[in-house]
């Protein structure tokens, strides 16, 4: 068989996703409101790699990565800096692609900033009130919520402690139910607001990533990549939501959850100030090692930093660029290390058959994984 051919099938999770036609990718982007950090490149980088293995596998794969540019932290960020949050979003989006594409992170075909489809989450807003699945108080427009802890499978207490840690406070008397989410709220003074039928505000931002994503690709997803931590509540409203519109379901085919990265035991954040900026490693090494270091785990783990990590993936990536200098290889192995990669993005398997069998092999594994 054609090792190129577009009925080779990529499994994510255990689950096969054969795609006729374009394979559609949505990617949960970044808020931009400051550097990128291992982090953010992790997950960045994880999904280029699934995108370029299902194109290696022949497949047609359209990428679109959101911006969060409307966005609380977004919003107090650029107030700190004196700026209005629209520029300010603007300057760190270039920093942070800057970043992606010295890691060697493909271009995307669709970009969307949020601040640029709020008429898409009104026009959500209202399809959901229509149909039941919403109601307005006050304002706001709230999204029924009730069923999607249970959906995600978690009970109510663990449901209840990462709705409020992510801002969508269960304990808001005005809602109907501690699980119900906002599609629009009012803004407060000095916010940036839009004018809807309910009142001067802005969208929810799970409602963000749906109408995004529905504009770009329509009711439903091959595949949908992001961060983990952004599971619940982020990714199980977005597809409630998408899913209550639309009545298609599932509205991705898969998920690529990428494990968190940690440093000293904790979750890689700028609260914790536990951060390890991508441009700070890229100064000393090279950025392949640094991309290199990010795909060493796989990618639905968890990974603890640590500065030695960084030294040990220039070593394995020196031993691949010297196996690529061999001559010969053969068909078996490059079969190998495409087996490897379409099951579940094994790469380190794909790496150990390519640095064993060098040559052709080793090249097409640096080629695929962008660690030439």
């Amino acid at each position: 068989m054609d090792l190129n051919s577009p009925g080779r099938t990529l499994r994510i999770g255990g689950h096969p996703l054969p795609v006729v036609g374009p394979a559609r990718m949505y990617v949960c982007g970044i808020t931009p409101y400051d550097a990128t950090h291992l982090g953010h490149a992790r997950t960045f980088v994880w999904a280029d790699v699934a995108a370029r293995v299902l194109r290696h596998a022949g497949g047609d794969v359209r990428v679109c990565r959101n911006v969060t540019d409307v966005d609380d932290v977004l919003d107090q960020a650029a107030h700190r800096a004196g700026s209005p949050y629209d520029s300010f979003a603007a300057v760190q989006q270039f920093y942070f692609e800057r970043d992606l594409e010295v890691l060697g992170v493909h271009a995307v075909d669709h970009q969307p900033r949020a601040h640029n489809h709020v008429g898409e989450v009104v026009a959500l807003a209202q399809g959901l009130l229509a149909s039941g699945h919403a109601y307005v108080r006050d304002g706001a427009v709230r999204f029924r919520g009730g069923e999607v802890p249970r959906r995600a499978g978690l009970d109510d207490g663990r449901a209840r402690e990462l709705l409020a840690e992510y801002g969508d406070a269960p304990g808001d008397p005005a809602k109907e139910d501690p699980f119900d989410v906002a599609l629009w709220r009012p803004s407060r003074p000095g916010e940036p607001a839009w004018p809807s039928p309910w009142s001067a505000g802005r969208p929810g931002w799970h409602a963000e990533c749906s109408a995004m994503a529905m504009t770009t690709f329509g009711p439903a997803l091959d595949l949908h990549a992001g961060g983990a931590d952004l599971r619940f509540p982020h990714h199980a409203y977005e597809a409630a939501m998408a899913e209550a519109l639309t009545g298609v379901r599932p509205f991705s085919r898969a998920w690529l959850h990428v494990g968190m990265v940690r440093r000293d035991g904790a979750k890689m954040a700028k609260s914790t100030g536990n951060l390890v900026l991508v441009s700070d490693l890229i100064r000393d090494h090279p950025a392949s090692a640094v991309r290199f270091m990010l795909l060493a785990e796989p990618w639905a783990r968890e990974w603890d930093y640590t500065p030695g990590a960084l030294d040990r993936a220039a070593a394995g990536l020196d031993r691949l660029l010297a196996a690529a200098g061999r001559g010969g290889s053969s068909p078996a192995a490059e079969a190998a290390v495409t087996r490897a990669l379409l099951d579940d993005l094994d790469v380190r398997t794909a790496l150990d058959v390519a640095e064993q069998e060098g040559g052709r092999t080793a090249r097409m594994a640096a080629r695929v994984l962008a660690l030439g």
